[in-house]
């Protein structure tokens, strides 16, 4: 388990691309201090805002969490080689109520980012998000409520739900226990 550098990887492509923070601000929707924020590894961006930042930028998600490695037609995660990234805040500062592990990250072309989320904290927050493509979750254990535009929908271990990921949704868990889905984000 390790931390990868997102911020500086995110600066790095705004640099490459000759643009200041406020026009990453103007063409992602998100403000020019949470921008400056991840780029200075003060937050961990949600899935959602990430995506948005890796659409913007034309690369994988797991582009913010690769070590350099050369690509191969197959990819293996061993359970201690997972990108943790677990400081996940929302844009009104408080915690997001979980962490997430990136499952791949040397597929450079690959369609799809598959995370582990661990709801390990009940939010009353409904702050929801959106972003480009599609997004697969499979609860593995405990209880999940997606709030999916104005829909809340409760999933129990076993559930699961594909969705469109350009209606505004929110994932968190609903009761004490803690939680585990894989959740699967396609371009």
């Amino acid at each position: 388990m390790s931390e990868y550098n997102i911020g500086a990887k995110i600066k790095e492509l705004r640099r490459t691309k000759k643009m200041t923070l406020q026009d990453v601000a103007v063409e992602t929707g998100f403000s020019t201090a949470l921008i400056s924020q991840i780029e200075n590894n003060n937050v961990s961006p949600p899935i959602a805002t990430l995506s948005k930042i890796a659409a913007f930028f034309d690369v994988k998600m797991g582009y913010f969490f690769a070590d350099g490695e050369e690509e191969c037609p197959y990819e293996v995660i061993r359970h201690n080689e997972r990108t943790v990234i677990p400081r996940v805040i929302s844009l009104d500062g408080t915690n997001h109520g979980y962490f997430y592990e990136s499952l791949s990250v040397r597929k450079k072309n690959g369609k799809m980012d598959p995370f582990l989320l661990t709801l390990n904290n009940h939010v009353t927050n409904t702050d929801t998000y959106s972003h480009t493509g599609e997004e697969f979750l499979f609860v593995m254990q405990g209880s999940a409520e997606l709030l999916l535009d104005s829909t809340s929908i409760t999933l129990h271990a076993g559930d699961s739900i594909y969705f469109d990921a350009n209606l505004k949704h929110r994932l968190r868990s609903s009761g004490k226990e803690e939680v585990k889905v894989m959740a699967v984000v396609m371009r």
